[in-house]
């Protein structure tokens, strides 16, 4: 007769056939008797964990694995948050969604789907976006730290393999559907966003052999909020200026202020489907296909105080604090009072437009098509094994986009005497308790009410940027493996074969009109029919009373639907308007294209090794690469025509990468691992390309690629311990080293901007730094209206000295399942927990102080001569990060509540742009989250559940030049609460 085991108790026993983690655990008990046959199945997170570490154990190499406690029930909705669960493992994210991983502090990291290599939407190198993928589809993870000969390169960090479920390891049909629904704190949209997975598998055998099929999709809507203010303290008020504001010390005056909020609306579609035939116990066939389709759109709109400088010689702040700089480069710079409270007010005598409030509309959409097939077969004889297949991996991504700005004029103060569309308007500031707080000045002269500020009349359409630029990325490839099996201490010989062709093009697509003056600005009455007041719950996050929330947009949702109808509706009032310029359909920009394609052979010979309580392997690999580039060269007759030749570059490299792991079974439950290897990885697409594209503003740097860039090398070695002292339960703690040769590091050059006006050079070259726009406004940072201003540059280069990365990681995994009659309910409970110290040092690659910059570390040290620069160092590197997971597992609940935590890292991802204020990379600041899930199982079929992400609402805090120096931005992220059900039929 039929029996059933607990879970925990059958995981144990059946450790070494766990196959996958959708289908956990299922298998047939036979007696001698011919007794009836009862399928046992188990899922949960005892049998994930217990599957994950019997894999883990028995590898050859350091590899991490999770596996889903259920079918499409990884322990987080996110990959990269899933990932984070892993000892040495961060990420980063963008609006509270993960999207960037770190391995070991490094982002340059491969992404596979069963082995096969994906490509992302971008230019990188790291594969497919983590946001595009969705966890229910994917059956369990691999990342291998430690590669073998066999591992493909082009990892520094470890490679991550998303699997999902193989057909023929199926032991019965397989039939699950899950709807769920999320919602987002900080939204605008009520409701909940839905999602839907379903996944149907079964295997059968006929007269041809035994087939399998596997069918996995799901749909997702997502909807994600970040509110993002910033601030800008970067000048100086000397107190020897002579200027009103100058008071009895030095200070740092406000220059700029942004109430950045950040909308994302997420559809993600995502297809697996797996064929398998295998026509006798010798050979199998397969035929994978993974399709993902996502579409994002960003609703997001800006408020900014612009030209607030302007006021820096008469706005006296009510209070100040002390900025301690710290230490960069050796060098100690001091501290500084910097404006904490005031009010910046209206001075007509001092400027007739400025401080004014600029309003924008960011409708940006990326709409992205990956495709992954795989078709290959295997066949095992007595002696040899033998494998061959072909892959194809493609992404096509569309970025439309359809950017309005928006000037408000203040019918309270005087039109700019000089024609310009903008005017002043009175602004308060309270950055205490690092709110970075501002608002109009309610109080003050010539405050515009609030009636005014939504008035259609008071706005004028200052610019429209549209674009719909392409990336198309590639990689097909073709590789055999075989096996020779021997009878000896090398038990068995490894060699194979791998061609692949991988490319990128890049299409610039875009158009843009930039008004300056009241004659070409039409004012919002002629087509208020496209206004909306922007969103007003900019104080939901933290509770601030002092923000901007009245204010006119241009409807980001009807710019979404049409696109075609509004800009027609603009085009149609500046025509009304007697506007002399007009809005122009997108074109392709010669500048900003480049197709780059390599070719890449490689070769491997790996011996597996086993004696006594030693196994491993030894080999090497070896790689020839070929890389064409063809770009635009782009010169100008004498009658100013702009010439456009196709330019076509190549290169090669080769490269040998030995590779060793050895394990040693020092003991029935210990373990010491060690590896060594050597890898490589080739520069991002677009920092190969010499292409440039050009920003309509002068605040963003140009990117101007390398084409002599070479390939990083990385020699890595890995020392690691484990001890599995209890059934599904682990104690390990590795160290690891890497040298890094070649390191692509950030080189950014500054333009030079007068300490005293603040103005760029407005002529090509420019002398001073940078390179000239000829399209960016000049704003600010010049005397007079019009376009064309020096822009700063970044360019990444090969840091000409040796870095070194180093680390520690510890990890324990415990379950007190085999504690029931001593503690009763109390032995579901469980934990995990992981703690990773690392460190970063060498390096040549330095980035020094901005010109302004230098002015105020002149006036912090009493050294006019100073000059400040400092070692870039590795971007996005938390020297210490820890996460922690307490489960519960018992009487049919099944809860999770995990805490991660990193310390600060420099970044380039500062606010709204990419760039380095200061000239130096920001600081993020140490930051934790809380994410916690609850599911029950209602019957054997039905479970219920609810997730909760990010449930303390951890802010983003960014600093510049040091960590707990100058807070310059935050972002106040949103909770997001997801509850759904399954069934399994």
């Amino acid at each position: 007769m039929g029996h059933k085991l607990s879970k925990i108790t059958l995981a144990v026993l059946s450790l070494g056939t766990l196959g996958f983690a959708q289908h956990s655990l299922a298998q047939e008990t036979e007696t001698e008797s011919e007794q009836d046959v009862e399928v046992i199945e188990v899922s949960g997170i005892r049998a994930s964990l217990a599957s994950a570490l019997n894999e883990k154990r028995f590898q050859n190499n350091l590899v991490e694995v999770i596996e889903a406690e259920d079918i499409g029930k990884l322990p987080d909705q996110n990959l990269a948050e899933v990932l984070e669960n892993i000892t040495g493992i961060q990420i980063t994210r963008e609006a509270g969604v993960g999207t960037g991983v770190q391995i070991r502090g490094t982002d340059a990291n491969r992404t596979e789907i069963n082995g096969v290599s994906t490509v992302g939407s971008g230019t990188g190198r790291s594969g497919i976006d983590f946001e595009d993928v969705s966890a229910s589809i994917i059956a369990g993870l691999e990342v291998t730290k430690s590669p073998d000969a066999k591992t493909i390169e082009g990892s520094v960090g470890g490679t991550i393999n998303l699997k999902t479920i193989r057909p023929l390891q199926l032991t019965e049909q397989l039939l699950s559907f899950r709807v769920q629904g999320e919602n987002s704190s900080l939204t605008t949209d009520s409701g909940l966003q839905p999602r839907f997975s379903g996944t149907y598998g079964d295997n059968w055998e006929n007269d041809h052999g035994k087939f399998g099929v596997v069918i996995s999709g799901s749909y997702a809507e997502q909807d994600v909020t970040a509110f993002r203010p910033r601030a800008d303290r970067d000048n100086l008020i000397a107190s020897d200026s002579g200027v009103a504001s100058a008071q009895s010390f030095d200070f740092l005056p406000i220059q700029f202020f942004v109430q950045d909020y950040d909308n994302f609306e997420y559809e993600t579609k995502n297809f697996v489907g797996s064929f398998e035939w295998a026509p006798n116990d010798d050979t199998r066939f397969f035929f994978d296909a993974v399709i993902n389709d996502q579409e994002r759109l960003q609703e997001s709109s800006r408020v900014q105080a612009s030209g607030v400088s302007a006021l820096n010689d008469i706005s006296v702040p009510d209070s100040y604090e002390t900025i301690n700089f710290g230490s960069l480069g050796g060098t100690d710079l001091g501290s500084i009072q910097a404006a904490l409270t005031g009010v910046i007010p209206v001075n007509l005598d001092n400027d007739d437009d400025d401080p004014n409030l600029r309003l924008s509309s960011d409708t940006n959409s990326r709409v992205t098509e990956s495709n992954i097939f795989r078709l290959g077969g295997e066949w095992t004889g007595d002696k040899w094994f033998v494998s061959a297949e072909v892959a194809s991996s493609s992404s096509d991504t569309t970025t439309p986009s359809f950017n309005t700005t928006l000037n408000f004029i203040n019918p309270n103060a005087p039109i700019d005497a000089g024609g310009a569309n903008d005017n002043s308007v009175p602004f308060e500031y309270d950055l205490t308790g690092g709110s970075l707080a501002f608002g109009i000045a309610s109080g003050a002269d010539y405050a515009p009410t609030t009636a005014q500020l939504l008035d259609p009349y008071n706005v004028v359409l200052r610019d429209v940027n549209i674009g719909r630029d392409t990336t198309e990325n590639f990689e097909d490839a073709f590789r055999t493996d075989f096996t020779y099996f021997l009878d000896t201490m090398i038990t068995s010989v490894d060699f194979g074969y791998r061609y692949s062709k991988a490319g990128s093009k890049r299409e610039d697509i875009s158009s843009s009109v930039g008004l300056r003056t009241m004659e070409d600005s039409p004012r919002g009455d002629l087509f208020s029919e496209l206004l909306v007041a922007g969103p007003d719950n900019f104080n939901d996050a933290d509770g601030r009373d002092l923000y901007v929330k009245d204010f006119l947009i241009i409807d980001p949702e009807l710019v979404a639907s049409d696109p075609d109808g509004v800009l027609e509706t603009l085009q149609a009032a500046m025509t009304e308007h007697g506007s002399t310029a007009s809005i122009s359909a997108p074109t392709s920009s010669s500048s900003g294209f480049f197709d780059i394609e390599e070719e890449t052979h490689a070769l491997y010979a790996q011996a597996n090794f086993e004696y006594e309580m030693f196994r491993g392997n030894f080999g090497v690999r070896y790689l020839e690469t070929e890389v064409t580039s063809v770009g635009n060269s782009i010169t100008v007759d004498d009658e100013g025509n702009e010439l456009v030749s196709q330019v076509t570059t190549t290169g090669d490299y080769d490269f040998v990468l030995p590779r060793v792991n050895i394990v040693a079974d020092v003991a029935d439950d210990v373990v010491l691992r060690f590896g060594a290897g050597k890898d490589i990885r080739r520069p991002d697409f677009d920092d190969l390309s010499t292409s440039v594209t050009f920003s309509t503003s002068p605040n963003p740097n140009v990117a101007i690629g390398n084409p002599n860039l070479t390939p990083e090398e990385v020699i890595s070695y890995d020392l690691a311990a484990e001890w599995y002292f209890a059934e599904g339960s682990v104690v390990s703690v590795g160290i690891f080293h890497k040298t890094r040769k070649d390191l692509h590091v950030e080189q950014i050059v500054s333009p030079y901007e007068d300490p005293v006006t603040g103005y760029r050079d407005l002529t090509d070259p420019c002398e001073g730094g940078g390179i000239f726009n000829p399209i960016a406004d000049i704003n600010v940072f010049g005397p007079d209206l019009g376009t064309g201003i020096c822009v700063g540059t970044e360019t990444k280069v090969n840091d000409s000295g040796e870095t070194t990365q180093k680390g520690i990681e510890f990890a324990v995994q415990y379950d007190l399942a085999g504690f029931e009659e001593e503690l009763g309910w109390a032995s579901g409970f469980g934990v995990l927990a992981n703690y990773t110290i690392q460190e970063f040092s060498g390096g040549e690659a330095e980035n020094s102080a901005t010109s302004r910059a230098s002015s105020v570390f002149a006036a912090t040290t009493g050294d006019d001569d100073i000059e400040v620069s400092a070692v870039q160092g590795l971007l996005n590197l938390s020297e210490n990060a820890y996460n922690v997971t307490v489960y519960y597992e018992k009487f049919g609940l099944s809860a999770r509540m995990r805490y991660t935590w990193r310390e600060a890292y420099r970044t380039d991802d500062f606010g709204s742009t990419s760039s380095f204020p200061w000239g130096f990379p920001a600081v993020q600041a140490d930051r934790g989250q809380l994410n916690a899930s609850v599911n029950y199982d209602v019957n054997e079929n039905l479970n219920v559940g609810i997730e909760a992400v990010n449930i303390t609402k951890s802010d983003v805090e960014q600093y510049c030049v040091n960590d707990g120096a100058l807070l310059c931005f935050q972002g106040l992220t949103d909770r997001r609460i997801t509850v759904g059900a399954s069934y399994r039929f």
